[in-house]
């Protein structure tokens, strides 16, 4: 029956990764649902008592098999959810997190409605960051870069799939390729997990680009690039946006007042974290 295998699967996914059981029961719902066609989960409440079919036990069977030797449930869907819109992902682009739609907040506080601006994402990945930004200001254009051939085309399957055409994508390392080109407002999610940090053995953080996740020995190298960089590519009063480790805020406030930006702040997560730091050029 459904409720026993979804019960059966909540411990095991609670035992296995050490999933408070809450969170382990969403999980085991969400891969069963997945397996059945993305069935709803007031279906799998109607349906509690239903027996299932073979190949639809074995399907979730295999799906489960996946989170339990610790693969991230999005990369096992195929796609997250981030700030209201459905995005495609795979192990060549970070999973987005919540934490950063405070970053998109932050932005859409510099960014004008109804008005031209222009954004530039550094290191998009997924696209999310600059897509959330897009569908919220149509008005706006947002150009994304990515280094990755890989996470470019991925970006470019959900900007065409949320319907953003102000999203413009370009391959390119940081600002290499940008030319003299300038902004009203720069973002950017960069790697900033220092190489030697023990949280990279940890759960998805083993799944994820090593390459989109580490920045040096303090973790810190890209955002002293983009802070070094980023007045070039900045239209008078422009505003750069960061997102950084738990720990960082200071330290990138510091490296954004030695570059020259003023009215510096960081913002909280949801969990009271602060994990953006901003300043005005």
């Amino acid at each position: 029956m459904v409720q026993a295998l979804l019960s059966q699967a909540q411990g095991s996914i609670a035992q296995a990764l050490g999933l408070p059981e809450a969170e382990a029961r969403i999980e085991a719902q969400t891969l069963l649902r997945h397996a059945l066609g993305e069935v709803s989960r007031a279906w799998l409440i109607a349906h509690q008592h239903d027996l299932l079919q073979t190949a639809q036990i074995e399907q979730f069977q295999a799906l489960l098999n996946r989170r339990l030797a610790g693969e991230p449930v999005a990369y096992i869907l195929g796609h997250r959810e981030f700030y209201g819109l459905d995005f495609i992902v795979s192990p060549d682009v970070l999973i987005p997190r919540p934490d950063t739609e405070t970053l998109v907040e932050a932005a859409l506080q510099h960014i004008p409605q109804q008005q031209p601006c222009r954004v530039l994402d550094l290191g998009t990945g997924s696209g999310a960051l600059a897509i959330a930004i897009a569908s919220q200001r149509p008005d706006a254009e947002v150009t994304a870069v990515d280094s990755a051939g890989a996470a470019l085309a991925m970006a470019r399957a959900n900007a065409e799939k949320s319907q953003t055409p102000n999203v413009h994508l370009l391959q390119s390392d940081w600002f290499a390729g940008l030319g003299n080109e300038t902004f009203d407002v720069i973002v950017s999610n960069p790697p900033y997990i220092a190489e030697s940090d023990t949280h990279l053995a940890q759960g998805d953080l083993r799944f994820e680009p090593a390459n989109a996740l580490v920045s040096g020995k303090d973790g810190l190298d890209s955002i002293r690039h983009i802070v070094g960089a980023a007045p070039r590519h900045m239209n008078a009063g422009g505003w750069l946006l960061l997102e950084h480790g738990y720990d960082q805020a200071q330290a990138v406030a510091e490296l954004m007042k030695c570059g020259g930006f003023t009215q510096i702040e960081s913002r909280p997560d949801l969990a009271g974290v602060l994990r953006v730091t901003l300043g005005n050029l």
